[in-house]
């Protein structure tokens, strides 16, 4: 059976993968003519990593990751911290450890671990129809490809979201702005081993530990939607939101190169119930878009594919309702994510100037019991545990 999957991003290189190791013959075909991933990094919290560890990928992902041992939240002002604690609690609870990963890296290791002649690139989908027997999609290439099922993992601005809902679907602005990159490990910046985030005025700056002696840094400012701001003000631009913050942070700034620090206006879909229409499924973010506040993004993606794989290799009723059943599986975890996400979103963000005064004096007095368990409850809530 021929599973056609449109896009060559983390959920569908997962979901390629996941299909091989049934017995699927999958197809991936990506509308670029070459990879830039979106991000510098990505957060794979345990229920991820347990998704690439069942996908073969155990060993890589672990050189790929960073050793993220500690979590701290410090003052945004004295960089003194608020609260410091282990992560090994976590970690002993779940099963496995997070890794923090330069998403170029994960995204690269994923197309390395799939047959090269099954991945085609500068494949824009234009047109997709579908009958009995299977599904035909056009490119703007003039191109054609026919599979039994196609997998629509073309991210939040998916072309095939409409197909599947019948109508376009509005992307939601969170509401701030977040600048992310990767910099050399500098000490006198943050601890090489831990996750460390400074907080204040509704803004936060964090870093965590990646491979190769780097740190993974975002910057998330509140600011109206479309501001004339771009990489040739970088520096400046953080210079002024962040005046006042402690020497670390400032470090930060000097240090980061405005060339390769993204940029990106931060944004969410309402979640939403129909992934399915017949014999097409959309996957990732295509189906459930989120903001990175609690990131789950990515982990999500590979959590599809995981159940679409478990779901079309353990069902025989039909392919549509198969289909039918991953919806089924997913709707909810999804759902709770993007709430999960918008609610932290919120918090951290000053939406409520008042509940976020009350988050940060609770940071002081946080010993990590109650964030590890937030943390645990998500990590559980995937497929594999």
């Amino acid at each position: 059976m021929k599973a056609i999957i449109i896009g060559a991003g983390i959920g569908g290189m997962s979901a390629a993968l996941a299909l091989g190791r049934c017995g699927y013959d999958a197809e991936v075909y990506e509308a670029v003519k070459e990879i830039r991933p979106v991000g510098a990094a990505i957060s794979v919290w345990p229920n991820g990593v347990k998704c690439l560890n069942y996908l073969g990928l155990r060993d890589p992902v672990k050189a790929l990751g960073g050793n993220m041992a500690w979590m701290a939240y410090r003052d945004y002002i004295s960089g003194n911290n608020m609260t410091r604690f282990s992560m090994a609690p976590l970690v002993s609870r779940v099963g496995e450890s997070p890794y923090p990963v330069a998403r170029a890296e994960l995204q690269q290791l994923l197309i390395e671990s799939y047959p090269a002649e099954k991945i085609h690139f500068g494949k824009r989908v234009c047109r997709i129809e579908q009958d009995a027997e299977g599904v035909s999609v056009w490119f703007d290439d003039q191109s054609h490809a026919r599979g039994d099922f196609l997998i629509a993992a073309d991210g939040t601005h998916s072309v095939v979201r409409e197909y599947v809902r019948g109508f376009p679907t509005e992307r939601r602005y969170a509401g701030y702005v977040n600048w992310n990159g990767l910099v050399s490990i500098d000490e006198s910046i943050a601890p090489a081993n831990q996750w460390t985030t400074y907080v204040g005025e509704g803004k936060r700056v964090s870093l965590m530990p990646v491979s190769d002696n780097r740190f993974y840094f975002f910057f998330d400012v509140p600011l109206p939607k479309g501001l004339q701001e771009d990489r040739s003000t970088v520096r400046e631009d953080l210079k002024g939101y962040f005046r006042g913050w402690a020497p670390p942070v400032q470090r930060l700034i000097d240090a980061i190169d405005p060339q390769t620090t993204n940029r990106v206006e931060i944004h969410d879909i309402e979640p939403f119930m129909e992934f399915v229409k017949g014999r097409v499924a959309l996957l990732g973010d295509a189906a459930h878009s989120t903001t990175p506040d609690i990131g789950q993004g990515g982990c999500a993606a590979m959590e599809d594919a995981v159940v679409l794989a478990s779901v079309l290799a353990s069902h025989s009723l039909s392919l549509e309702d198969s289909l039918l059943r991953y919806q089924q599986r997913r709707n909810e975890r999804v759902k709770d994510l993007i709430l999960k996400a918008r609610k932290r979103c919120d918090v951290t963000h000053a939406k409520d100037p008042q509940v976020t005064e009350a988050w940060y004096q609770a940071l002081t007095r946080e010993d990590g019991v109650n964030v590890l368990a937030g943390m645990c409850e998500t990590i559980e809530g995937g497929p594999l545990g």
